[in-house]
């Protein structure tokens, strides 16, 4: 009976305040790319994609392709999140939700070293590919789906959410999930807001705000992977 009400219990890499530190370093990222890094969404495309679509429309041949990078390793990362994440899995050391964190810390950390006058593909590439592989392995908090890099499926939650809270209001859940959704809107607002606003103190260096959270939030699953939930590396998390 103890180990499956331990299996019932969320994962740490499940955990909804993990996901609301990741949306709010996703909204970080939106600013910090769009505000010093040459005008490009990087924690999702549709913007970008309609940016391109934009510079096709006037002729601008050279202008669409300024987008191709963030796009193409937007895709790569969705590939390789998804190729490796089974076979770390096998190793038996930790979640590859945990390396991501982890490699994505290390990759902010040398971004801030890039000077102003760096190309801005560099970070636009590689901020481009961690929202991807993070977008790709965080997928649901707690038995709520959510996405931890944009923000549309939040806002249409919110609506179904209200609309169901309304009809049966007897119902918690429907409440619960309308509040989770909000939350998570809000602290992409505050990310963004934060760093567009430090951006024009800290330039380039303004990413290495993004550590704070990214830090608290490797440093519990590494310690979930090798101590609190050793027992659980074998759990697939929900929604995969």
């Amino acid at each position: 009976m103890a180990e499956a009400g331990q299996a019932r219990r969320p994962l740490a890499c499940e955990r909804k305040w993990v996901y609301l530190l990741l949306m709010l370093t996703a909204g970080f990222y939106g600013g910090y790319t769009y505000t010093v890094r040459g005008g490009v969404f990087c924690n999702a495309q549709t913007g970008n994609l309609v940016l391109l679509a934009m510079a096709l429309g006037r002729g601008e041949w050279a202008g669409a392709l300024y987008y191709l990078p963030p796009l193409c390793a937007y895709l790569a990362g969705s590939m390789l999140s998804e190729a490796v994440a089974t076979p770390i899995k096998r190793l038996g050391l930790v979640r590859w939700d945990t390396l991501l964190v982890l490699i994505e810390a290390a990759a902010v950390a040398v971004l801030g070293f890039l000077p102003e006058t760096a190309p801005h593909q560099i970070a636009q590439v590689t901020i481009n590919f961690l929202c991807s592989m993070q977008y790709n392995t965080f997928r649901q908090a707690q038995d709520i789906p959510m996405a931890t890099t944009f923000c549309t499926n939040h806002v249409r939650q919110v609506g179904v959410g209200l609309v169901h809270a309304l009809h049966h209001p007897e119902e918690p859940r429907w409440r619960r999930k309308v509040l989770s959704h909000l939350e998570m809107l809000a602290v992409f607002v505050a990310g963004c807001a934060a760093a567009t606003a430090l951006s024009g103190v800290f330039l380039g260096r303004t990413i290495w705000w993004t550590l704070v959270p990214l830090g608290i939030v490797g440093g519990w699953l590494l310690y979930a992977d090798l101590k609190g939930e050793r027992g659980r590396l074998e759990q697939v998390p929900k929604g995969h």
